[in-house]
């Protein structure tokens, strides 16, 4: 019995760390829908260029786990930025992280649930969601955000929604990143 249990729980390990790109990043379950897997800092960085991130933009990130996206943004741009994420502890972690960068007076974190988030302040508009949840979201994001406003998301599409852009970021040895731009029209 005891085997069957090791070897369950050396499943499980494989199976996250495939999920999450065998070793970029680890799939942890959380509050919310999806799990959290941070993106590499390759593929924030190109979500950041694809979106033509520039002076003035205000990032909204959905699904914002520990803060890397906005942080970065924060810190490469000098932008604002708003984190929305689910889980509180995530929430605490991202807030301590842009205190250690210095990034504080830039970023903000909430503990919302991103359906019922008002994001049409956002210039652009960053996830990394599955694509259940990007279909859920998808209606929201077409009645908030205006014209002009850049949607990039990592790895998975959005249902209806026709990519401007996609791009691939070279990963490990099993998973390369998609990175897709939408261009809200």
């Amino acid at each position: 019995m005891r085997n069957i249990r090791v070897n369950d729980v050396f499943l499980w390990n494989v199976l996250l760390l495939l999920a999450a790109g065998c070793g970029s990043s680890v799939a942890v379950w959380t509050d919310g829908e999806v799990p959290f897997v941070r993106s590499t800092p390759e593929v924030i960085d190109r979500m950041l260029e694809l979106a033509q991130v520039r002076q003035g933009d205000l990032i909204y990130d959905i699904g914002s786990g520990d803060g890397a996206i906005v942080i970065r943004a924060a810190k490469k741009y000098g932008v604002r930025g708003v984190g929305i994420e689910i889980d509180e502890g995530l929430v605490a972690k991202a807030r301590a992280n842009a205190f250690n960068e210095k990034v504080e007076n830039l970023v903000e974190f909430r503990a919302a649930d991103a359906f019922t988030v008002d994001v049409s302040p956002a210039t652009v508009v960053t996830l990394y969601m599955l694509p259940d949840f990007n279909a859920k979201l998808r209606p929201i994001l077409d009645r908030q955000l205006r014209p002009g406003t850049r949607v990039v998301s990592h790895d998975f599409e959005i249902p209806g929604w026709v990519p401007d852009q996609v791009e691939s970021v070279k990963g490990d040895f099993v998973h390369d990143h998609k990175v897709l731009l939408f261009a809200i029209r």
